[in-house]
């Protein structure tokens, strides 16, 4: 099963962590990765002196990347460790899930 799990320790110690595929893992990094090389074309774009339009129209392009990261994120995160966590009988899941949606919708 790739659900989250509770990594064992101290109650003040205690998370829960997530045992990702190859290929989910393979495609977060990739996003990641594509959003680095964004950031860094911005500091270069600085450094250089770029019109500040030019600029602003990167920082949206690196903010588009990252909610595409979130939802891809989010999607793997409700078909497994949500719904692994309902199955399981463990309801305060789902307020989790939505105070976290309340957050990232800020």
């Amino acid at each position: 099963m790739e659900g989250s799990q509770v990594s064992k320790g101290c109650s003040c110690c205690i998370k829960r962590t997530k045992k990702r595929s190859p290929e989910e893992f393979r495609k977060l990094m990739n996003r990641l990765s594509r959003v680095e090389g964004q950031l860094k074309g911005v500091k270069n774009m600085l450094e250089n002196d770029a019109y500040c339009p030019e600029v602003l129209m990167q920082v949206s392009a690196i903010t588009s990347a990252l909610n595409a990261f979130n939802k891809e994120l989010l999607s793997a995160h409700i078909r497994t460790c949500v719904a692994d966590d309902i199955r399981s009988g463990k309801e305060e899941t789902l307020d989790e899930l939505l105070s976290m949606l309340q957050k990232l919708m800020h």
